[in-house]
């Protein structure tokens, strides 16, 4: 027996069996135990947010935010940086101390971002830092739209792509393209297009005023 005259805690006994379906979070520990097997990183999912993102979908994360991809395909976009500290769940180079140190240790589920319509083609992901902006472009054939200065990335479909006076130029499948400052670039679509553009937030130059 013991009694207790204080707040007091124990590990007895064994727990009953319970037969009950696995959740999507012990289901996903279980995928990335496989995938890194004898990696101690598998048990962080335990203490992070499981997020699932429907296509045209986003997520932002501040600096020093833990983050993983666990599957799928996206766009990233990154601010300035120079450093990538890894703790687990890859076979690059990891630093645990570093990384420990520098967390925010900030506990919130992240917001999901819709993205914001600017036009019948184009949706604009905005995250609370200045550093950029991303924009989802999606032409069917024959539509066009006008953009500005960015770096531009084809996914899909193949079009024609115009800087200011220059002759437009076939754009397809795994283009990546640079338009610097104080250029307009129209794009027509020859058939369906998918891009994305990466370029400086609003918020920058007001920031700047």
């Amino acid at each position: 027996m013991a009694l207790a005259i204080t707040d007091f805690e124990a590990l007895c006994g064994f727990i009953s069996l319970e037969v009950r379906k696995l959740t999507d979070k012990e289901l996903l520990v279980l995928r990335l135990e496989k995938q890194y097997p004898a990696d101690v990183g598998v048990i962080s999912a335990f203490f992070f947010n499981y997020v699932k993102l429907s296509p045209g979908e986003a997520l932002y994360l501040g600096a020093d935010e833990p983050h993983a991809y666990v599957s799928g395909e996206c766009i990233e976009c990154m601010a300035t940086s120079d450093n990538v500290v890894r703790a687990g769940l890859t076979p690059k180079h990891r630093d645990v101390k570093a990384l420990c140190s520098m967390l925010t240790y900030k506990q919130c589920f992240p917001e999901i971002l819709q993205g914001v319509p600017l036009n019948s083609y184009v949706r604009r992901y905005l995250p609370l830092f200045d550093e950029f902006v991303v924009d989802r472009c999606i032409l069917p054939r024959g539509a066009s739209t006008v953009l500005g200065p960015s770096i531009f990335l084809v996914m899909a479909g193949e079009g024609i792509m115009q800087a200011g006076s220059f002759k437009g130029e076939l754009v397809t499948e795994g283009d990546v393209l640079f338009a610097p400052a104080n250029t307009e670039i129209s794009i027509e679509s020859e058939s369906e297009l998918q891009l994305y553009r990466a370029g400086v937030n609003d918020r920058f130059f007001q920031d700047s005023l």
